[in-house]
């Protein structure tokens, strides 16, 4: 007879729950919708408390800089205008975006990823270069 006090994890939830727990992700490419679902599946709305280095960040998503964010030498996208990647928020509250607090970007390349935040945050992003500005074309 099976013992079923304990109900087994699938492997998509290990996965997920693996995805959740880390801290640290290093020289990966990192589907940002997969990890906003994981967190939701886990409770947590926001992506909070990690720091992505050398990685790149793929979307389709819209990503909410939430405070204590920080983004040092990444290439946010391929554009000729940064504006481009910016999204004002038009109500009190945002839906249908990836949170992200208190997370590092280090050197990270996003890929098919919008910014939205604070009118300061979104003045913030205006200063950095876009990937077209910062790699030659071919």
């Amino acid at each position: 007879m099976t013992d079923k006090t304990q109900a087994a994890f699938s492997p998509d939830e290990a996965y997920g729950r693996e995805l959740v727990a880390r801290t640290a992700f290093e020289k990966e490419a990192v589907w940002l919708p997969l990890l906003a679902v994981h967190h939701w599946n886990a409770g947590e709305m926001a992506i909070r408390g990690k720091t992505f280095t050398d990685c790149v960040i793929e979307g389709p998503a819209v990503m909410a800089v939430m405070t204590g964010t920080t983004f040092d030498g990444c290439a946010m996208g391929t554009t000729s205008d940064m504006n481009n990647l910016l999204y004002k928020p038009q109500g009190q509250k945002l839906a249908g975006v990836v949170g992200v607090a208190d997370c590092k970007f280090v050197r990270c390349r996003f890929v098919q990823v919008g910014f939205t935040g604070s009118d300061e945050l979104l003045e913030d992003l205006r200063g950095v270069q876009s990937l077209s500005q910062t790699e030659p074309q071919a």
